[in-house]
């Protein structure tokens, strides 16, 4: 299994919102929840677009919320590690 860097996640999400590819976050989350060995059918998955913390080069930053479609509540280590960011 490769290696994941935890940072990439939020960060490419936000390029892609940036870019005007929305579209595909959704996708990209729903393969790190594979990769977590996750089912992404459990998940809703919504995004946030919040401005950049003073200081960042971006203009926009994406936060990503994960619900679990069971009404179970998120498992709080999965939903910190899929909004780290540098």
């Amino acid at each position: 299994m490769p290696r994941h860097n935890p940072y990439n996640l939020q960060m490419e999400i936000t390029r892609l919102f940036e870019q005007g590819q929305s579209f595909f976050a959704t996708i990209k989350v729903q393969d790190w929840l594979k990769q977590r060995n996750e089912n992404p059918a459990d998940y809703d998955i919504l995004f946030h677009q919040k401005p950049a913390p003073p200081g960042s080069k971006a203009v926009i930053a994406v936060e990503i919320e994960l619900r679990r479609k069971d009404g179970q509540p998120v498992d709080p280590w999965l939903q910190e590690q899929a909004n780290l960011h540098a």
